[in-house]
Parts: C-alpha cells; structure tokens; sequence
C-alpha cells in the first residue's frame, strides 16, 4: 500500500489542490466527486477547508532539500506542501458527506485508510471513496447531466459587481435556508479559483432577479461544471432559469470547455426537467458510499 500525507488547506493555500483537479479533469462528465468548481463554490466560506492528499515518499524526497532553504520559500509552501509533492486525491467535507477525487491509478484503499479519522460518526457518507466495509447508497443516487457545446440563445447576462446582491438573492430565494450575501460571492470571486468562475443573471421584463447560474471552468479541452444554479420562488415556471443554464454553458464553451457537467439528485425531478430543457442528458448515475449500522 502507498503511503499518502494529508495537508489541510486553508481557502488561501488551495492552489495546488486546484491545479491537481485541473489537471484530472476529463474533456467530459468527471467521473471522480469534486470539479475544480466544487472546490470553487466551497471557497465562498472564509473558514473553509480543503484535504489534499500527496504521495508521501515526493513530500519524503523534498524535505531532504528543505533545511537548504530561507524561511521566506518554506513559508511560501501551502499547507505544508513542497512544491516536488505529487498529489494523489483532493477532497473536503461536505456536511456529513466526505467528497474525494482521487488521482487516476491512486492507490484508493491507502487513502481510505488515511481518512479513518475524518470519517468519525456523524461523517457517514463518502462520495467518490470507496471504504472497505461500507455500502453504495442505491436508493439515493445522483444524475450526472453533461451538456455538449452548440449555438444557444438566452437572455442570461453576465454578473457584474452591480448584481452581486441580487445574484445573491436569488440563491437565497431559490434554496430555503440559504444565507448567502454579497460578501461571500465576494469571497468566492477573490478566492484562487475565483478567476474560474462565470455567473449569469436573468431578469423579468419589469428587472427583477429571477434566475442565476455558476458555471466553473475546468480548462480549454476539459469538462467545465454548474454548481450552483437556482430559480427564484416567485419566479418558476417561465423558463428563466433554462436561460441562466444556457447562459453560463455558452460562456464556459466561449472560454475552450468541451463540455458541461452538472449534478442533481434523482428524486429532483424538476431539476433534471429544466437540466434536459437545456439541452443536457444524462451520461450516469453516482452512488455515495455509507456506513453500514453497526460500523
């Protein structure tokens, strides 16, 4: 079994765990939990946390050369990570739900058994790790959508600084519970994966917010993602939030992304109308793993 280290990263330090989800990013659907854009909507928390995970013997092989270097280049490494480490898996919690993408070929079984001490009761789920002795979750599965480029037509616009409290209404209105303000879409836009991201508004006829996406670009050739999209309550029903889909899809085609991909659980059936309304299918469905009762 390969040995890994897990460094903990601050919304600062994520760089290298973003290059790493680049990097593994597919030109279509990501098979593995996390898109550089999870990371990036995550990033909207100013006390967020990322997991990245390194081949330990890289991190082993660096620290032969650190003592040669000045304080100044230690404290430039994030999260304790040198720059000749190899990462193996990004990942973070997501409420109960541990979400891993792991490097193709990573030693999964190795990783499984670093994260022992983040999957403490109450942590139940994971989502892309596979733990011995745990269960795929078949009755809770997830559709993945991808979304091919071609011509659209939207009156989705893109979000400037001016929208930015009513982008943020929109999510308030379209997700109960949600408490996300102008500040933190601030904080996410100055995060390090903030230049990824496209946002679009849409308006009612009288210029009310009525629908909003995020799209996240993964890199030119690769697979981009919509995480979050939304519809306003009081404003369902006349195919706003089809544009705002559309919208943020033509502009991550515009930026080189050979395809979109989004997310939503099976039993939200008016989430994968409006997905298949734009133009989207279904290329899959993802199982979270759980633990067993009793485990």
């Amino acid at each position: 079994m390969v040995s890994v280290a897990r460094h903990r990263l601050s919304p600062a330090e994520t760089g290298p765990a973003l290059r790493a989800l680049r990097a593994w990013t597919p030109p279509d659907a990501p098979s593995g939990s996390l898109h550089p854009g999870d990371v990036g909507w995550l990033l909207r928390r100013d006390d967020a946390t990322v997991f990245l995970w390194t081949d330990a013997r890289t991190d082993t092989h660096a620290s032969a050369h650190a003592a040669a270097r000045t304080d100044v280049q230690a404290s430039a490494q994030a999260g304790g990570v040198t720059t000749t480490a190899v990462p193996v898996a990004v990942g973070f919690l997501d409420g109960p739900v541990l979400r891993v993408t792991a490097a193709p070929n990573a030693d999964l079984g190795a990783l499984a058994a670093d994260a022992e001490d983040l999957l403490v009761p109450g942590n139940d789920a994971t989502d892309g790790l596979p733990v011995p002795g745990w269960e795929p979750d078949a009755e809770e599965p997830w559709l993945v959508f991808s979304w091919t480029p071609e011509p659209v037509s939207s009156r989705a616009v893109q979000v400037t600084e001016s929208d930015t409290a009513d982008r943020a209404l929109v999510h308030r209105a379209a997700f109960t519970g949600s408490t996300l303000t102008a500040d933190h879409w601030r904080t996410m836009k100055k995060s390090p994966a903030g230049h990824l991201a496209v946002e679009t508004l849409v308006r009612t006829p009288a210029g009310e917010p009525a629908a909003a996406a995020t799209g996240w670009f993964g890199g030119a050739g690769r697979c981009g993602l919509l995480e979050p999209v939304g519809t306003h309550a009081d404003h369902r029903g006349h195919g706003y939030g089809r544009d705002a889909v559309r919208g943020a899809c033509a502009a991550l085609a515009d930026r080189g992304a050979s395809a979109v991909a989004v997310l939503t659980p099976a039993g939200n059936e008016a989430a994968a109308a409006l997905y298949r309304s734009a133009g989207f299918t279904v290329v899959r469905e993802n199982l979270d793993w759980t633990r067993p009762s009793g485990v």
